[in-house]
């Protein structure tokens, strides 16, 4: 045992207050900066493996969001106990397990925790859990801390629960731990960290740079990151670790550093086990490194020896489009939190700089903290995880932050749609069994059915091969990846094999239940009773809660996020258990891009896409797809995309992985999206009346239809007019100007004078158009529609009122002259427009509306031409009358210019006339 380097852990001065809080307590929560030993010392402390055998051990369960931090962390305490990995200490990832039957600490994801707990509730014989790097706020965290709360209120209240941070961001974590017992916080126990300065130096690029947007990272940017690098190796001493987002980020970098007198190192998910310890081991030959690392080095792992940091300020964040059904890790600026954490390594060891590639003044304007996973990501897997807990819709679980109603809803429908869940939200025994695969419910479901399609081992492979997004050299074309996988010697190609052979297994395996769950059917519901958690699944639900987890959740391996992850699915329906898709017994008859193509369309049916010309194509979600450049899939009539995001500001998807499919395999594997019927709808101006095949928004098939359903060809009109306004109908002047007049009474008198504004006449077309709607059956049948004579019968007439519309808003008003004249209802006064001769002898303006309103008198000359407006004829005979008389008597000499013309007779005549 090294004690010597356990004596010199900080954490270790924490320790007697923290076993007090558990014994007082049951739960704590750990506040310890990185590289103090809280994840290696405490567990150790708590399995009693320290007290020099003072004490029978005790089993502890540490949880760590990422395959790469739990392998690292049980080698390490193996190491400190001078034991090798699998005896005292041990740890299970996905598809790998290193632990015997005298481990007493076990290392796993938090993704495998999951998996455990909805096998045996209990958690018999493990006294502790330990979860580490729960400020991350990973969903899988989240999930287990709740599950656990669970338990410890239900059935296991001794259980011990330990919620560690690199942060002193605690007080969520705090109030949640203490909610399941008396509702005080559970208590809070800081580890002091060795903290040496750090100096901050500001490189922000010289020139602009794009900003990211999905996984683009400019170029430009990387190539400053590299820049930097080179610049920190001349004015610094130490090893450098350079944050970059992801694999393919780190690539280019590492590329860029050739001949800088340093080892290049990739730390990240996909990197070789041989990598990763070398990093971890530390310098060997006093040789300088550059470790290039994704955000898995900002807690999870301590990588001796370095004194400088160069961060790129960027990170991966999982996102889902719900409205067009695509999801994928997405490039975001990092949180100040995340920038703090970063900066904090180089001074692990000594004092050390940090080379920061943004400007100083955009630091206030980042996030504080990153977003929660459960804010962000798709749900379905978490959702397929609370159905099997017995709380469908979460409500039940002791959550920092609620689901999004609209995710889990979203959710719920795919579930639904593949068999997973029941209309109530309850599991299914199909469910449990995709969640006990270790896979997103997608692709679960693509392996079950697809397995009886095309065989347990091709079905296992391809969706290995979904399960981990495959390198970029590997191309776009999914079955060209699946035969480099199967004859290549990378470290992706001996994952794949490895996880095809798990999955093949596990497939082939069936419903099987595990013999932990068969033994104890209902302990848990009986414990909770009518408490919305666990409580509500049945006995069989309980006894067959699936070994699943949210571990194939992102498709995120290599990229800081957690890497037992796949590509996420939209939210659209897939086929059914019952469904069959043209099978071929033992899928003999089919090759490689026919396999492929049909596994990635069962996994992801509103993905498969036909051809509509160049490189793009229409998705069965509505949403379009583009083929990058030199794709080797173009011009393939159909295709099966399994990897797509979307570009900010982009107008189509862009494909990254996809498979060759045809239209017969298409049909088959997304019947749930197929339909066929009449369609009758507006279209370019007119009804369109067609019988139509489709899959999802695909037009497959479409016929004219001779005699459509008539309730469909009356949507299609109120269709076509909500679209195109009332201009579709005639409007003669005498239409419009009984609108105009019924929309000055409404103006004026309201009720019950009736609303003909556009939007009130569109609300409700029937309650004018109904009978002329009846009759028509196209466009120029609305032509021909009267307007005026339909708006008739929106005036008042069962009010008796309507009698009154000529009275109150008159068309034509009588003048001196004996002249009926037009009055305009416009939007604003009425006006009556008249020669100022025939007004001769008018005292006052009429008025319209029940005496109400004045109309504005247009007094005209004898050509016609506004001379005077008024709306006072008294005051205008009386002072503005002389000034016009003046201009216009000379100008007119042949019509009558009277000194008075209160008292001159009125005339439409001239003088010689007269």
């Amino acid at each position: 045992m090294r004690t010597d380097v356990l004596d010199q852990l900080p954490v270790r001065e924490a320790v007697p207050e923290l076993l007090r809080a558990l014994d007082e307590r049951g739960s704590a929560v750990l506040c310890a900066p990185p590289g103090t030993g809280k994840t290696t010392l405490v567990p150790l402390v708590l399995a009693g493996l320290l007290d020099g055998g003072e004490s029978p051990p005790r089993r502890v369960l540490v949880a760590e969001p990422r395959r790469i931090a739990a392998r690292a962390a049980a080698r390490r305490m193996a190491w400190l106990l001078g034991e090798r990995t699998g005896e005292r200490v041990g740890f299970t990832v996905r598809g790998e397990r290193q632990a015997g039957p005298r481990t007493v600490v076990e290392v796993v994801t938090t993704g495998v925790l999951v998996q455990r707990l909805q096998r045996d509730q209990e958690l018999a014989r493990v006294d502790a859990v330990v979860l580490d790097e729960c400020h991350e706020r990973h969903l899988d965290a989240d999930t287990a801390a709740a599950f656990l709360l669970d338990v410890r209120a239900a059935l296991r209240p001794e259980l011990r629960l330990i919620a560690a941070s690199a942060t002193t961001d605690a007080e969520g974590w705090a109030g949640l731990l203490g909610a399941e017992g008396d509702g005080r916080p559970a208590p809070v126990v800081s580890a002091p960290g060795v903290s040496h300065p750090v100096e901050v130096v500001w490189t922000p690029p010289v020139r602009p740079v794009r900003p990211p947007h999905g996984m683009r990272v400019d170029p430009a940017l990387l190539e400053h990151v590299a820049d930097v690098v080179r610049r920190a190796l001349r004015e610094r001493s130490g090893d450098v670790l350079c944050f970059l987002p992801g694999v393919g980020e780190i690539g280019r970098v590492a590329g860029l550093l050739g001949g800088a007198g340093a080892d290049v190192l990739q730390v990240h998910g996909r990197a070789p086990a041989a990598v990763q310890e070398a990093v971890l081991a530390g310098a060997d030959g006093g040789r300088r490194r550059v470790v290039l690392a994704t955000s898995v080095a900002e807690s999870s792992l301590t990588v001796p020896g370095v004194r400088v940091v160069v961060d790129s300020g960027l990170a991966r964040e999982p996102r889902m489009d719900h409205a067009r059904g695509l999801s994928a890790l997405t490039t975001v600026r990092a949180s100040r939190a995340a920038a703090r954490q970063r900066a904090g390594r180089a001074g692990r060891e000594a004092p050390g700089t940090v080379y920061r590639c943004w400007p100083e003044a955009e630091d206030a304007r980042l996030p504080r903290f990153p977003s929660p996973e459960i804010a962000e990501a798709d749900l379905t897997a978490f959702a397929l995880q609370a159905a099997c807990w017995g709380d469908p819709d979460a409500s039940g679980l002791a959550l920092l932050d609620p689901p999004p109603g609209g995710a889990m809803t979203a959710a719920r429908e795919v579930l639904t749609a593949i068999g997973a869940v029941e209309a109530a939200g309850r599991a299914t025994e199909r469910g449990r069994r995709m969640s006990r695969l270790g896979l997103h419910p997608r692709l679960a479901r693509a392996l079950i059915d697809g397995a009886e399609e095309v065989g347990a081992r091709r079905a296992a492979e391809v969706v290995a091969l979904l399960s981990e997004e495959p390198p970029r050299e590997y191309g776009d074309d999914l079955a060209a990846a699946w035969r480099t996988a199967r004859h290549g010697g990378d470290p992706y190609a001996a994952r794949w094999r490895q996880e095809a052979r798990r999955l093949e297994r596990a497939v082939a395996g069936g419903p099987a239940r595990t013999a932990t769950a068969d033994a104890r059917p209902d302990s848990l519901v009986a414990a909770h009773g009518s408490r919305g958690g666990p409580s509500s699944a049945t006995p069989a639900a309980r006894a067959t809660a699936p070994d699943a987890s949210a571990e194939a959740r992102r498709g995120s391996a290599g990229t800081g996020q957690p890497d037992e992850s796949a590509p996420a699915p939209g939210p659209h329906g897939a086929r059914r258990a019952g469904d069959t898709a043209g099978r071929t017994p033992g899928g003999a008859a089919r090759g490689d891009d026919a396999v492929a193509g049909l596994v990635v369309a069962l996994a992801f049916p509103e993905r498969v896409g036909r051809l509509r010309g160049g490189r793009g194509y229409l998705m069965a979600a509505g949403t379009g797809a583009e083929l990058g450049d030199g794709s080797r899939l173009g011009g393939a009539p159909w295709l099966a995309v399994a990897v797509a995001d979307r570009p900010v500001a982009a107008a189509s998807a862009r494909v990254r992985l996809a498979a060759v499919t045809d239209e017969e395999t298409a049909r088959s594997a997304t019947a749930a999206l197929g339909s066929d019927g009449e369609e009758v709808h507006w279209a370019d101006g007119d009804v369109v009346a067609r019988r139509v095949s489709r899959l999802g928004a695909i037009e497959l098939v479409a016929r004219p239809l001779t005699a459509p359903d008539p309730a469909l060809v009356h949507a299609a009109l109120l269709e076509g007019l909500r679209r195109e306004g009332t201009g579709l109908l005639r409007w003669s002047a005498q239409a419009t100007a009984v609108r105009q007049r019924m929309a000055f009474l409404h103006r004026e008198l309201g009720a019950p004078w009736p609303d003909v504004s556009e939007a009130a006449l569109l609300a409700d077309p029937d309650a004018w158009l109904g009978v002329e709607l009846g009759r028509a059956r196209r466009r120029a049948d609305l032509e021909r529609v009267d307007a005026g004579q339909a708006l008739a019968r929106l005036l008042p007439w069962a009010t008796g009122d309507a009698a009154r519309f000529e009275e109150l808003a008159p068309e034509r008003v009588e003048v001196p002259s004996g002249s009926r004249v037009r009055v305009e209802y416009g939007d604003g006064q009425p006006v009556l427009a008249a020669k100022l001769q025939e007004l001769f002898g008018w005292q006052e303006s009429p008025r319209v509306a029940g005496g109400r309103v004045p109309l504005l008198v247009h007094l005209l000359s004898p050509a016609g031409r506004p001379a005077a407006v008024t709306a006072d004829l008294a005051s205008f005979w009386r002072d503005g009358y002389r000034s016009v008389r003046a201009e216009l008597r000379g100008r007119y000499p042949k019509h009558p210019w009277p000194e008075d013309p209160t008292t001159a007779q009125p005339t439409r005549r001239t003088n010689t006339r007269r």
